[in-house]
């Protein structure tokens, strides 16, 4: 494990570059902040501050190696480096509430953004004016849209609102692609068309997070009632949930095809696997306990601590996790959906925390050997 803290303020999301020597995160403000790492260290090289309102969305296209930002303020910018200097390019939203999330197509042709608007933005370069414009997704949209996850056929996408819901749509734009084949989601797939909608009638709450499997037959989400849910497209089985006795999670992705991640209030991040039947199950916390280190203190350091926390007993509020505050954003640090070797968290504490698989599984589940993990995972 390692562990980093850029700033004493929260980190509101965060994106990584191709490589992973740049991170881009929004430090809970108005700006985007640049760090490169160099050692051991992380230093910031750039300051982004087009943005108005407080950044909501941070994605970093590895291929073009562009940036996408969305903000409170109701705009999207897509920024690219010339000379060393980050330029930024208007995006066309045309929406008159915040922005929420963000997030590039897999061929990076094309970008979308949900908003408080009750409707997602999908975005497409226009050579001729030198910007980007969008199309709207708007029905059946009741609420703010709250996460966003592409399909690897660069033409499926996934929403989770605060409507209780999560949907499939097709985001297919003939200005910048070709007609798309046959899916186990659906066959026809103009513009806008829902093929497939859950949750919602009595039951649930936002869905923070949404991640379709490498494969792309698998979505899951997380909603606010601490259930985790699965859906296979390939089968005919309703989802797959899990009622968690957690705290809500905010974010989750899958680490393998048949695993996920997730990670919320609990600020710990957790594990959970769907077999090949559809079963979703939790294996285990993710973070190992940190050993309290116990010193003597004179009286007057004891008082001092007491006066900082406001209050009249020496107790210790710090939790036995890495982690000191709710984590906001899950995503990959090596590998990928198929086979992801160490994923990073950040949180509202400010701190990065980048984990190893074989490590924590080594800690916590020690009879397991090397090869086991991997057939544990579902990988090959």
């Amino acid at each position: 494990m390692s562990l980093h803290q850029f700033l004493l303020e929260p980190i509101t999301c965060h994106a990584w570059n191709r490589d992973r020597t740049q991170i881009a995160i929004s430090p809970n403000n108005h700006e985007v902040h640049i760090y490169k790492k160099s050692g051991n260290q992380w230093v910031k090289t750039h300051e982004l501050k087009e943005h108005n309102g407080h950044i909501t969305g941070i994605d970093w296209a590895p291929k073009s190696d562009r940036i996408v930002t969305c903000g409170a303020d109701r705009n999207a910018y897509v920024w690219s480096q010339k000379e060393g200097v980050w330029k930024p390019t208007l995006v066309i939203l045309r929406i008159n509430r915040a922005a929420t999330f963000v997030k590039w197509s897999p061929l990076e042709n094309k970008f979308a953004v949900g908003s408080g608007a009750r409707l997602i933005s999908v975005c497409y370069f226009e050579s001729e004016n030198d910007w980007w414009v969008s199309k709207h997704i708007k029905k059946p949209v009741r609420s703010t849209i709250l996460s966003l996850d592409w399909h690897p056929n660069n033409i499926l996408l996934a929403a989770g609102s605060c409507d209780f819901k999560c949907r499939v749509f097709s985001a297919y734009i003939k200005e910048v692609e070709e007609k798309p084949g046959p899916t186990p989601w659906g066959s026809k797939m103009p513009f806008g068309a829902v093929l497939a909608e859950f949750g919602g009638a009595g039951g649930g709450g936002w869905v923070h997070s949404v991640s379709f499997s490498a494969s792309g037959n698998r979505l899951a989400w997380v909603s606010h009632d601490s259930t985790v849910t699965v859906v296979d497209s390939s089968k005919t089985a309703s989802p797959s949930q899990l009622k968690t006795e957690f705290l809500p999670l905010l974010s989750v992705i899958f680490v393998s095809e048949n695993s996920l991640v997730a990670a919320g209030h609990d600020c710990c991040p957790m594990l959970f696997r769907c077999d090949d039947g559809g079963a979703l199950t939790f294996v285990s916390k993710l973070d190992l306990p940190k050993q309290s280190i116990q010193r003597n203190i004179s009286a007057m350091e004891r008082f001092r601590n007491m006066d900082k926390r406001a209050t009249t007993e020496d107790r210790n509020t710090a939790l036995d996790t890495l982690h000191q505050n709710s984590i906001t954003q899950v995503s990959i640090y090596e590998g990928d959906k198929r086979d992801c070797r160490k994923f990073c968290t950040t949180g509202i504490d400010g701190w990065i925390c980048s984990t190893s698989f074989v490590l924590i599984f080594l800690n916590l589940h020690s009879m397991f050997v090397l090869v086991g993990l991997k057939t544990f995972l579902g990988r090959e």
